[in-house]
């Protein structure tokens, strides 16, 4: 069975995550050791909160150099849940400006959707996406289908090509991303029943495959 580590870094509740991966048939690790990582066959980073209060965190628990490694020059399976998303990004503005992950090129920003209309912040709830890519991560998942979410900054990505799915809330925004062994998303897949387990289980059989 593949070995599945899920960073605890200080940024959530990570046991809602934990028990969705093993209702979809994984066997989770949680860590705050980042020489598991290289033993890992796969890695997921969650999290809820700031960008600058998550970069911290994964910086002063000696994660930062363990995940470049691991999943840009070893290339292992990798999933950002919210704020794990997006901390994937070269850099936020959330409480100031900086400095993320790099592993996708692109910024994080405040959701801006138009002040005459009833869009509240932080956006929170049950949204539809707009499916880019229908394989990968949303196999046999119609367009249209609910996910949940809470947060107030989104993901612009440089190149829209990696953006597989989209949602709006005044206005359209990147729900999630795809690029090579890197899969992310802005909802919480943990949250979202039915359609949050089968994405999950899309993307542990994509594991098993590399």
């Amino acid at each position: 069975m593949a070995r599945i580590v899920v960073i605890d870094y200080g940024m959530g509740n990570l046991s809602s995550v934990c028990n969705a991966l093993a209702a979809a048939g994984a066997t989770p690790l949680r860590t705050r050791h980042p020489e598991e990582l290289a033993t890992a066959d796969a890695i997921i980073l969650p999290g809820v909160g700031a960008f600058a209060a998550g970069m911290e965190n994964l910086r002063a628990g000696g994660f930062l150099p363990a995940l470049r490694e691991a999943v840009l020059e070893q290339g292992k399976p990798f999933l950002g849940i919210c704020l794990g998303m997006q901390l994937l990004a070269d850099s936020g503005s959330e409480h100031g400006h900086s400095a993320g992950l790099g592993l996708i090129p692109g910024r994080v920003e405040r959701l801006a959707p138009p002040p005459d209309g009833d869009f509240r912040l932080p956006h929170i709830g049950w949204n539809d996406l707009a499916i880019r890519r229908h394989d990968g991560l949303y196999a046999d998942l119609p367009d249209g289908e609910n996910f949940y979410f809470v947060h107030s900054y989104v993901f612009v990505a440089d190149d829209p090509g990696v953006v597989s799915s989209t949602c709006e809330h005044g206005v359209e925004f990147t729900a999630s991303l795809e690029a090579g062994n890197i899969s992310a998303v802005q909802f919480h897949p943990e949250k979202s029943h039915r359609a949050g387990l089968k994405l999950l289980s899309n993307w542990l059989s994509r594991v098993g495959k590399a």
